[in-house]
């Protein structure tokens, strides 16, 4: 098998109390991965624990075969820019500029073209001039969601990326987040409270009981 490109162990946290311990997620490529689990329970704070946003209390994180809280600032600001993704659930665009102009704010960073046929793929391609401000919710979602992977990342970490979304948009974005992955031999790290898209990924965990267990079953005990 192919060397992990994400490979977490042993990960505690805690802020005010503990909120899981011994905790471990690996990522291939072409690999997606789902955690579900209640609200509170932790899952946004391990997602960005992998995705180098905050430091965990005990363990280590590697991405592509490097511990990543071992690096330097810079070096993990680098792995931001050019090898991961973060899709949040709000888009944390900029409302001043057009949809066009946001996109290319992260391709530029990243030293990469704008993919016009992501932007098809995502039903935005004619919305590009427009202000974000003038766009839907859902229209602002995809805008934000083609800005990630137009910088063609290796890892996309996503937290609750359809939460605001009807069901057809969900489905669309989530084949599109697919699609890419297989493409691109990338990997997907979703945090969702759905459980029908959740059971679309390759493995599913549930973060309960402040540890992280594999779902063998049915997701309806989740």
């Amino acid at each position: 098998m192919s060397q992990p490109l994400l490979e977490a162990k042993g990960i505690s946290h805690s802020f005010d109390t503990l909120l899981f311990s011994g905790v471990d997620v690996t990522l291939h490529p072409g690999q997606s991965l789902s955690i579900v689990g209640r609200s509170g329970s932790g899952k946004s704070t391990l997602l960005h624990i992998c995705s180098t946003f905050i430091k965990p209390n005990e363990g280590s994180v590697a991405l592509f075969g490097e511990d990543v809280y071992g690096k330097s600032e810079s070096d993990i600001e680098a792995i931001r820019r050019y090898d991961i993704g973060i899709v949040f659930q709000f888009h944390y665009l900029f409302k001043g500029m057009t949809a066009m102009e946001n996109i290319e704010v992260a391709t530029l960073l990243a030293q990469e073209q704008v993919d016009m046929a992501l932007l098809e793929k995502l039903e935005i391609a004619e919305l590009m001039e427009q202000k974000i401000g003038e766009l839907s919710g859902g229209q602002q979602q995809r805008v934000s969601i083609a800005r990630v992977l137009s910088k063609k990342p290796r890892i996309i970490f996503a937290d609750e990326p359809t939460g605001n979304l009807d069901n057809e948009t969900a489905s669309l974005v989530m084949e599109v987040l697919f699609d890419y992955i297989q493409s691109h031999d990338a990997a997907l790290l979703l945090v969702t409270h759905d459980l029908q898209i959740a059971a679309r990924c390759d493995e599913v965990y549930r973060l309960e009981s402040r540890t992280l267990h594999k779902n063998s079953t049915s997701l309806a005990h989740v």
